[in-house]
């Protein structure tokens, strides 16, 4: 990697030369201008105004413009005697921990490599006391003309700056919250967080841009004189008018997605304070069979609609019985006084009379 500045960490009498190198790049695809009746490139060319001739990179400067329209030069020479500490140098003000810096205020990032051998041991012991203590440096550098604020971390076992934005470059985000009051139920929460859970952590190894990769297929047809790709329908948006519904929805796609198959994305539900729902029971069967569930009110009501048919049943089943027949008192008091009778001749001795026969009547 070509280094693209030279200088030196300062912090207290600790000076360690280092080189700075970009730390990423660019994979994104750059297209050219043409004319676009015949594909001829536009170019820019630099022309003097004065000479109105082109010039070369070799022969271009720096100048700075007065309000009056006079342009003042800069050269090299110049900016090498700015009265300040880092023209060539990362002056280490304060050491933070990380939490202390707004991500809005970073920027593009570089690796620190040693300037020479010696620099090994000084930036050995920068590194490792950076680690040790959980904490960044914040430092102040001078890069293409300007003073700038930096970040020195450690990634792995290398030193990296940051750039970053003074305080007074990010802006404050005045006028972006929404102004009308809105009021979020705990229910929505728990889908969001339900959601959030199901989409859960990701690799950045495995994200990659997509856009780039569909332009090189684009383009690769392009060349072969080949049908271009089918881009695939657009989304129909549309204005969200449940956000219950798109929650639950979201949560749905997101499980079948992963694997996770046609689960529910109801939200749990809320706790009567006092008061404690019963737990439904799940009973499980093997496949082809069906799931029985049912909590202890329902048990109980069950038992009670059989113990209910149970009495109409034996309630019609006493209704079939035939009727007993009812004996009038008199004729058992005769009967009594009969058997008594027969019992108190038997012990005499005695007959009881013969009963008389009814005289047969003879037609006339």
């Amino acid at each position: 990697m070509r280094s693209i500045w030279n200088g030196a960490i300062s912090f207290g009498l600790v000076s360690i030369p280092v080189k700075l190198v970009n730390a990423t790049e660019s994979h994104s695809i750059s297209f050219r201008q043409i004319h676009a009746e015949d594909n001829g490139r536009i170019r820019y060319r630099k022309v003097c105004e004065l000479d109105d001739r082109e010039v070369s990179t070799a022969e271009i400067g720096k100048g700075y413009e007065d309000a009056d329209g006079t342009v003042i030069p800069i050269t090299d020479e110049d900016l090498a005697h700015l009265p300040i500490p880092t023209t060539r140098t990362i002056e280490i003000v304060a050491f933070v921990p990380a939490d202390r810096i707004d991500p809005l205020q970073m920027g593009t990032a570089y690796y620190l490599a040693v300037g020479s051998a010696p620099a090994a041991k000084p930036y050995t012991l920068l590194r490792e006391a950076l680690k040790r203590g959980n904490r960044v440096a914040v430092a102040k550098y001078a890069l293409r003309g300007r003073e700038r604020l930096g970040m020195l971390r450690v990634v792995g076992d290398a030193l990296t700056l940051h750039g970053l934005l003074w305080p007074d470059e990010v802006r404050a985000p005045e006028g972006v919250a929404p102004d009308e009051k809105v009021t979020v139920r705990d229910k929505e929460l728990d889908l969001a967080d339900a959601l959030m859970e199901t989409l859960g952590d990701v690799d950045l190894d495995d994200l990659h841009d997509e856009y780039r990769a569909a332009l090189e297929e684009v383009i690769a047809a392009k060349v072969a004189g080949e049908a271009l790709p089918e881009a695939p329908e657009p989304e129909t948006g549309g204005k969200v008018l449940d956000l219950m519904a798109a929650l639950e929805n979201s949560v749905r796609a997101a499980r079948e997605s992963r694997g996770g198959g046609k689960a529910s994305a109801r939200a749990p539900e809320k706790r009567t304070a006092g008061r404690k729902a019963p737990a439904k029971k799940t009973t499980e069967k093997g496949p082809g069979e069906e799931k029985a569930g049912e909590t202890g009110a329902a048990e109980e009501k069950a038992a009670e609609k059989k113990a209910a048919e149970k009495k109409v049943t034996a309630k019609k089943a006493a209704e079939r019985k035939p009727p007993e027949r009812k004996t009038s008192a008199r004729k058992t008091a005769q009967r009594s006084a009969q058997k008594t009778a027969a019992q108190e001749e038997r012990k005499s001795g005695r007959k009881p009379p013969a009963k008389k026969a009814a005289p047969r009547k003879t037609p006339a």
